[in-house]
């Protein structure tokens, strides 16, 4: 039977040379048993001042502890590490990149509750988990669930946010049963984890809140400078591609 591993990390920053320093976790088998872990971790690195004004995590907190892949998590994903179970996380090239770092390679199924809610929540203004804690009401179910886990919501704490990620899992399993009836949820969310996303608007420059489609006809300068200039995500290249029929 397969089994569900929503994860998240937090780390000493965001930069390439950056490590994790706490992993939160819950897996949740077939049953609907949940196992729960909530670890810190020590890393050669220093933690960046950035990055403690945001976790909380500061060097004394993790001083004696063992590393990554020394916590029981990681050795309990390496064991369930099969194309049967699922790894979850929102955000999922941050935190696979993070653990790829301490040596880690997924043969699991992937699903990005980041990518899938922008495909199901087209209209919201954001997509980030704190965002969606509050638009989507999470918040009113949490004191329930974490007290069932023993568990204290606590924004950018991992545990904290894993919990959270996993009522965002509950309310996009609806939303797909909505939007693909007859399909298995999990496997079309992690099809459109692999799906690029086409954006309708600009989110940012001198463009911002304009259709993309007409600024390409009328200022596709901007766009050559962007397509040149910019590190563009898969879904801007997707979408970029897209209106200029290279797809």
């Amino acid at each position: 039977m397969a089994k569900y591993i929503l994860f998240d990390t937090e780390t000493t920053g965001n930069q390439e040379e950056d490590r994790i320093i706490q992993v939160g976790a819950m897996i949740v088998d077939s049953k609907g048993k949940i196992e729960v872990f909530d670890e810190l971790c020590s890393t050669v690195l220093p933690i960046k001042i950035e990055a403690m004004a945001v976790h909380g995590i500061t060097p004394d907190l993790i001083e004696g502890k063992g590393t990554f892949v020394e916590t029981d998590f990681y050795k309990t994903i390496q064991l369930l590490n099969t194309q049967e179970n699922y790894l979850i996380a929102h955000n999922m090239p941050f935190d696979m990149g993070m653990m790829q770092k301490e040596g880690f390679q997924s043969n699991l199924k992937i699903i990005d509750t980041l990518r899938v809610a922008k495909h199901l929540l087209k209209d919201s203004s954001s997509h980030a988990l704190q965002y969606l804690r509050y638009s989507l009401e999470l918040y009113k179910l949490e004191k329930d669930e974490a007290a069932k886990h023993n568990i204290t919501i606590k924004a950018h704490d991992a545990i904290g946010d894993v919990l959270v990620m996993k009522l965002l899992l509950s309310k996009l399993v609806a939303l797909t049963k909505e939007a693909f009836p007859g399909t298995n949820p999990m496997v079309k969310m992690e099809e459109l984890t692999r799906t690029p996303i086409f954006i309708e608007t600009f989110k940012f420059g001198k463009h911002k809140g304009q259709k993309i489609e007409e600024v390409c006809d009328k200022d596709m300068g901007y766009i050559n400078w962007m397509m040149d200039k910019m590190d563009l995500d898969v879904d801007m290249k997707y979408t970029l591609d897209k209106i200029m029929g290279h797809i």
